[in-house]
Order: structure tokens, then sequence, then C-alpha cells
């Protein structure tokens, strides 16, 4: 495969180093040449990728909503890159740039491998605004990957999905990856053999409802009282999303000492290494949470929703414990469980450790991923 080259098409230009900046080496490395294009790319994150090796492009696109003439913009733009460059092969993921970017293959008669990173808020939300773009990306999606030459899913769920909804066939090619991975040498384990009352819990996520921030907090504020030593610490930063918690609200928890919230962080594997048990009560349709293989990856027993994407990254018994979406009893019997069992802090958490050295281990993906691809150019 060396000289091949590879489109790889996202939504954030943040993502391809921070999400796959480990695979883009790992292509580099196996003789692959790397583009990457993304909207409003940063100058760190194009010298970033330039020092790596690989090409950073830039195309317009609208994150939220459907524009039709944006849209039609956003795959004329990166049909223009794909024959500009000569490109080989396309590789988008996330809903939009799989979307456009299979769209755009297809038109310059370029094989395209799309890998489906969770199905976010389009299939989550119930307001009619909802469905009814939940109905318009169906429709996306069954125009633009029917004809990919390969789709790589993040968990069965959401194949089962596509399937019910007649978006894929049968007979359309499909793969399975476990989530993005994890780089376990960036998120280093330790031995947390708790020997005082004070047990942290930390949530690190888009501070958004879907994303289970509202019921942290009420499952916080709780057991707060009963359990005054206990802390609830908050990693993120609402966004823009109309489901987004408020700043002010943030602030305000913090300075009663509910929570201990700290912003958007750089240095999150620090964080993890200082707290002892993780918690995403999300109910929004993910891959599988790449802030959750973190937390596997540092050894910390893992508190997460029984749900698409999530059910992936607990075994029962071993490492934490499933809740049902959207319930705040079951969140706080889970939470309960570790403060009033905190032995089995050290030995869930150990447990998370094998999982990810197992089955999330960034390598075991990005060499699966490249195999994958490597095969759809033959």
């Amino acid at each position: 495969m060396v000289g091949k080259k590879i489109l790889i098409i996202c939504s954030y230009a943040n993502s391809l180093i921070h999400f796959r900046g480990d695979f883009i080496a790992d292509l580099l490395k196996n003789g692959f040449m790397v583009y990457g294009v993304a909207p409003d790319m940063s100058q760190e994150i194009h010298s970033k990728l330039t020092e790596m090796g690989a090409i950073p492009l830039e195309y317009q696109l609208q994150r939220t909503g459907m524009n039709p003439l944006k849209d039609l913009k956003s795959i004329l733009e990166l049909r223009k890159i794909i024959k500009a460059h000569d490109i080989d092969l396309v590789f988008p993921y996330t809903i939009k740039p799989v979307i456009y970017g299979s769209i755009a293959a297809n038109m310059s008669k370029i094989p395209a491998v799309s890998l489906i990173t969770g199905l976010g808020f389009t299939f989550t939300g119930t307001s009619k605004k909802a469905r009814t773009l939940q109905k318009i990306t169906e429709l996306l999606y069954k125009v633009s990957i029917r004809k990919n030459k390969l789709v790589i899913f993040q968990n069965r769920d959401d194949h089962e999905l596509f399937l019910e909804r007649n978006i894929i066939k049968e007979d359309n090619k499909v793969d399975f990856v476990s989530g993005s991975g994890v780089n376990l040498n960036l998120y280093p384990t330790r031995v947390n053999n708790k020997t005082t009352d004070k047990i942290i819990f930390i949530l690190v996520a888009r501070l958004i409802r879907e994303k289970g921030i509202h019921l942290f907090i009420e499952a916080a504020s709780l057991l707060k009282k009963e359990f005054p030593n206990a802390e609830f610490h908050v990693i993120g930063k609402p966004d823009l999303s109309p489901s987004a918690i408020r700043l002010e609200q943030l602030h305000k928890l913090n300075e009663q000492g509910t929570i201990v919230y700290h912003g958007r962080q750089k240095n999150v594997a620090e964080f993890l290494f200082n707290s002892d048990i993780f918690v995403l009560p999300t109910f929004y349709r993910e891959g599988v949470p790449r802030s959750i293989l973190e937390a596997l990856s540092v050894g910390m027993p893992i508190i997460t929703t029984d749900s698409p994407g999530c059910r992936e990254t607990v075994v029962k018994g071993e490492n934490g414990i499933l809740v049902a979406p959207q319930d705040l009893d079951s969140l706080v019997e889970a939470m309960r469980f570790f403060l009033e069992n905190p032995k089995q802090i050290e030995i869930k958490g150990s447990k998370s450790r094998e999982l990810a050295e197992q089955k999330f281990d960034v390598k075991i993906i990005n060499a699966k991923l490249i195999s994958l691809l490597s095969e759809e150019l033959k």
C-alpha cells in the first residue's frame, strides 16, 4: 500500500490530532500518504499534522442543521479535493462527513470506507424537530453509504438499527472495531487502594443533558448529604446545544460545594489519575465513548448506562456498573455502592485496565483499521 493516498474527513479539526492522531501516525508508518481535511483548521492543528508528515486541508461545513445549498457546497468542495489530490480512498467519520464524503467519493468514482462513530442527538432526541431530522438523515445515509466499499461500526447496536431502518442492506459489507481506542501510555494506570473516605467521582463530557450532566448533579446533591466527604468533579464546557447546562449554574453549584467544576482541561489524564470512579450517565447514541476508554486505561471503575456504545465498556460484575438510561435512582445506587464498598474501587479498577489492554488498546484498533483499508485498496 506504499504511496496510496487516503483522505480522512471529519467535522472538527481537533479530532484529527486528539482522536485520530495515533491512527494517522500508524498509517504514515505503513507507507500511506495521509490527507486530513476538516473545517476551521487552526494553525496549531495545521502545524501538528504537517510535523507528523500528513497533509492538512480545509473545507466548509455547517455542523448543525440542514441547509441544502451549504451542504451541496461541502460535497462539491470535497469532490474538488479528491480530484485535485488524486485520492485513492476516502475515509470519513461522524455523521455529516460520512454522508457528504461518501457522496463526493461516489461522484468521483473513488472507493469510500465509512466509520460510524455513533449516531448522536439525531437518533436520540424525541422532539418533532429531532424526528424530522432523523428521517432526513436516514435518507441521506441511504443515498450515500450503500455504495461504500465497507461500513465500519463501533458497536453492533448501530449496525442493527441501520438494518432495521433499511439504511443499509444485508449484503452491504460491514465490519466492527471497539471504538477509536486509547493510547495506554498516555493514560497510565495505578493501583488505587483507598485509605480515606474522600471518594472522588468524575464526569468528563460535553455538558449537555443527553450526556447525563443533569443526572450527575442530582445524584451528587443527594449523596453529598449522606456522604459529606465524597466529591463530584466535572470536566467539560457547555456548548451551543439547546440542551447544554448553563455555565452560571455550574459555577453556583461549585460555590455551594455540590460539585467541583474544572471547566475544559487539556490534562484530563492527570484528573482521572487523581479520581476514583468514572461516571457517564449518557443517553446519547454513542459509538464507544472515548472518555470511558481513557478511564478504563487509568484503571477506574466505570458507571455508565446500559445503552449502545456504553455497554461494551463494562463487563457485568467485573469492572463497573451499568445503570438504566435516564434513571436517577439507578445512578444513585450505583454510586452509593462504591461509597459503601471502597475496597471495590481497587478490584474493579484493575479489571478496567485489563479490559483496556485486551480490547481497547489503540494499537489493536489501528492495526485492524489499517488491515481493512488495505484490503479495500487491493
